[in-house]
């Protein structure tokens, strides 16, 4: 809801299409310098004090948006709310991989990210329900939209209490407790980002989110340009998000059935060949059904990179990794718009799709690296065993073997993972 109303009431304060550039980069800008920070924190503590500092973040930043009077203050309060984003993903993400056992962590990162494809649906139709511009309402309309955005996200706190279990499975060969019975290593970032999978992980979610919001900041465009209705329009991107939560909702079995190096491929390079196609000259039925399959591709990045990160990085640097990948997520929004607008000047709307559908290629090359790299392993659809001891190799989505490759593991009890 906020993201949209804050745009709004910028316009309202006397912005220019350069001026709301600025406020939303702001956003993705100010929290790149605390994800590593917070990371390290959360790999030798709790993850869930992450989480209500997140929500007052977001709280207080929707809140005093609301009131602000000049775009210098509405900048500042956007830093706010993209610092508690930030904060909040990487103390639930974080939950998410510490709490599932290996062979689940695909299934919970799928419904953690259905959550957020829910939001991203249903929030800016509130908002655009909310904000009216007719009559000189806008300042008022936006400033409303945002109140009651703080009040949504204040609602979390109903669901903030004893959600991190302090007990270790040892059965199963995997952990449930924080990262403190472990010895405090600090993994330099540069060997984070050198083991096999963790920048791949990160440029695949890159890829896909840079995709995403360009989409959705450009779709509007090549409606005008083809004289589709803005609600069309809006229609449209509603099916692709829907598309999106539906591919997630059935991630589980088709990691089965595909495995998830292969899953990774194929949608990286079906969601390039169908970016690109969304540049042709086609109808707006033809455009919907482009959308919900582009939709249908998107949604498996995000969740299968997450996975691809957290196993792949060294065991005392999960956390720091998911930061790490949050920071390549938060340069993708700044650098894919501004990539986009500039061809777009360039050489016409067409173009911000064409460069998308090259980088998705690019990611779909990436991701079948580890197939091509050892031909004769076998790549198991999901971990099916339990965790293996620090001195064994991992499984299924390997820091050693890359995401989806097969290596050898050893099962002991006696030696959980971290």
């Amino acid at each position: 809801m906020a993201r949209p109303a804050v745009s709004y009431r910028a316009l309202a304060l006397g912005a220019d299409a350069r001026a709301v550039g600025v406020i939303a980069g702001v956003y993705a800008l100010l929290p790149l310098f605390a994800a590593v920070p917070l990371g390290r924190r959360t790999d030798h503590g709790r993850c869930a004090p992450l989480l209500p500092v997140g929500v007052v973040l977001i709280a207080a930043g929707c809140g005093l948006s609301g009131t602000a009077d000049s775009l210098t203050a509405m900048a500042a309060w956007s830093g706010v709310m993209g610092l508690g984003h930030l904060s909040f993903v990487i103390g639930a993400q974080s939950l998410v991989a510490r709490q599932s056992a290996p062979a689940d962590q695909d299934r919970n990162f799928g419904h953690f990210t259905v959550g957020a494809s829910l939001g991203q649906l249903i929030g800016p139709i509130a908002a655009g329900q909310l904000v009216s511009g007719h009559d000189g309402a806008l300042a008022r309309t936006s400033a409303a939209a945002l109140f009651v955005a703080a009040v949504v996200a204040a609602c979390s706190f109903s669901s903030l209490w004893r959600i991190e279990h302090h007990r270790l499975d040892r059965a199963a060969g995997w952990a449930k407790e924080p990262a403190e019975a472990s010895p405090a290593r600090r993994v330099p970032v540069f060997r984070i980002l050198r083991t096999r999978g963790v920048a791949s992980g990160i440029f695949i979610s890159l890829a896909v989110l840079s995709a995403t919001d360009v989409l959705t900041a450009y779709l509007p465009v090549v409606g005008e340009q083809r004289a589709i209705p803005p609600a069309v329009v809006g229609l449209l991107l509603s099916l692709r998000a829907a598309a999106t939560v539906a591919c997630r909702l059935v991630m589980t079995p088709m990691i089965r059935v595909l495995g998830r190096t292969v899953l990774m491929t194929v949608s990286c390079l079906g969601a390039g060949l169908l970016c690109a196609a969304v540049a042709l000259p086609v109808p707006a039925w033809a455009l919907g059904v482009l959308l919900a399959a582009l939709g249908f591709c998107l949604g498996v990045g995000q969740p299968l990179s997450m996975t691809t990160v957290v196993q792949a990085a060294p065991d005392q640097a999960r956390s720091t990794a998911l930061a790490l990948r949050l920071t390549g997520n938060r340069l993708g929004q700044v650098a894919a718009p501004a990539s986009a607008g500039l061809l777009a000047g360039l050489a016409g709307t067409a173009a911000p799709f064409v460069m998308l559908g090259v980088l998705l290629l690019a990611s779909a090359a990436i991701a079948v690296r580890p197939l091509r790299r050892a031909p004769g392993a076998a790549t198991l659809p999901a971990a099916r065993g339990p965790g293996c001891g620090p001195g064994a190799r991992r499984s299924a989505v390997s820091g050693r073997g890359g995401p989806g490759q097969e290596t050898p593991a050893r099962t002991d009890p006696e030696e959980p993972t971290p």
